[in-house]
């Protein structure tokens, strides 16, 4: 990867943002640093406003309120230039969007190089590579339509590794991925932070996070409760106990569901 123009600015930086639905904040007054050449988890409950965090930072949702860059280019920026290097510098995997499935893989993976401006060449060298390393090759030239649930998730993977961004943004990457994809996809993600690139990725496996990550935001109810390097915000415990720590834990209240008590042969 070439050295950044903006080197010195984080990878994504969410400052000051909100958003409403109705009278509800999915974000409010969100605020993160993402630095460079982290893999950074963020985590939280269902209905946390992770994804509204995604779509927001990548353009797809417009704040209410405040600012959002990426490697210091304003994703909503009304300069036609700070936009298009915004979002030049971004892959994103989103479980969320639409995908053009009634392309086969080969074809959405051609699709989205020529998008980015790739040449020929190197569109046909990163999909064979990509295909191959996914384990996707037997399925290229099938609808994107007749794929399972994970191997859809390894195609939108290709597709946002695709242009080798500054950036990955990974919605629940590992979601209905089998465990020996599931490996493959941790190698490629190392490797691409190991060379200078940032990875976000959003899960609620706690594990998982801890296995990748070394920064994690831990968010609840639109806002980032704690965030940081893995090693400090865990304070020595399990994320998961650090995690129920600032989020609240639920517990099944005495006396309910005590139909469960009666088994029956």
């Amino acid at each position: 990867m070439e050295p950044s123009p903006n080197a010195h600015s984080p990878a994504l930086s969410l400052i000051g943002v909100s958003k409403r639905f109705g009278m509800h904040y999915a974000l409010n007054n969100f605020t993160l640093d993402i630095p460079r050449g982290s893999f950074y988890g963020v985590v939280g409950p269902n209905g946390a406003g992770k994804t509204t965090a995604i779509l927001i930072a990548t353009g797809l949702l417009e704040p209410d309120a405040g600012r959002v860059s990426i490697c210091g280019h304003d994703i909503w920026s009304s300069n036609p230039d700070d936009l298009i290097s915004a979002k030049q510098h971004f892959g994103l995997l989103a479980d969320s969007l639409d995908v053009f499935d009634r392309l086969s893989g080969r074809e959405y993976l051609s699709y989205l190089g020529n998008l980015r401006g790739l040449s020929p060449e190197d569109i046909t060298q990163r999909t064979n590579d990509l295909l191959s390393a996914l384990d996707l090759e037997g399925a290229q030239r099938k609808y994107i339509a007749d794929y399972s649930a994970g191997m859809t998730k390894k195609i939108l993977l290709a597709g946002a590794l695709l242009h080798n961004p500054r950036v990955l943004i990974l919605d629940e990457p590992f979601e209905a991925v089998d465990p020996v994809s599931g490996q493959v996809i941790r190698q490629i993600l190392r490797r691409y932070v190991t060379a200078g690139g940032t990875v976000v990725m959003s899960s609620h496996v706690m594990e998982l996070v801890e296995n990748l990550c070394d920064h994690v935001a831990i968010v609840n109810e639109g806002t980032v409760r704690a965030a940081g390097p893995l090693e400090e915000l865990a304070q020595g415990k399990p994320l998961v106990d650090r995690f129920v720590e600032l989020v609240g834990a639920r517990h099944v209240t005495e006396g309910s569901l005590t139909w469960l008590d009666d088994q029956h042969d």
